[in-house]
């Protein structure tokens, strides 16, 4: 027998039994299936995910050997969607919107006059916006380096 369950009262219970070949979903979205055949591959598959799937499971493995335990937390995490831009008034303008956790942005030529902003979204995501003033400067290109758990991405401006 294999079950998988996330730690909550009233979450989600898969559970395959293979002696009988049966089945069971208790309080379970269609989203949240077997990824392959239970009695080949017991992997859990949640498909799409979303951020009230974010928590703690635990697969159990009952066989006439013993019982075994799994255990795996889930994060959801969400790449930002980057940009740079020339703004007059604000000079170069990086932006990683939309991601979870917040992007993390970083300028080569490196510069201690940058500023950031950051505005939280309703659905859990994260804009973060950096301006790095570039008036009279000797180079010619800036360049934005966002680094995120699920992406790092490296955007270039040329300002001349």
């Amino acid at each position: 027998m294999v079950i998988w369950k996330k730690k909550c009262s009233t979450c989600c219970l898969l559970a395959y039994r293979s002696d009988r070949n049966e089945t069971r979903k208790s309080n379970c979205s269609e989203r949240m299936m077997w990824k392959y055949s239970p009695d080949s591959d017991p992997a859990l598959r949640i498909y799409p995910v979303n951020f009230g799937d974010e928590g703690n499971y635990t697969c159990e493995i009952v066989s006439s050997e013993g019982n075994i335990l799994f255990f795996s937390s889930l994060t959801v995490i969400v790449p930002p969607t980057v940009t740079l831009t020339f703004d007059k008034s604000k000079g170069a303008v990086c932006q990683a919107s939309a991601g979870r956790p917040a992007a993390d942005i970083s300028w080569i030529p490196a510069s201690n006059h940058s500023t950031e902003e950051e505005v939280h979204h309703p659905n859990g995501t994260v804009t973060r916006v950096s301006y790095i003033g570039w008036v009279n400067s000797t180079r010619p290109t800036v360049t934005c380096l966002v680094t995120h758990p699920a992406t790092n991405q490296t955007l270039s401006l040329d300002l001349s």
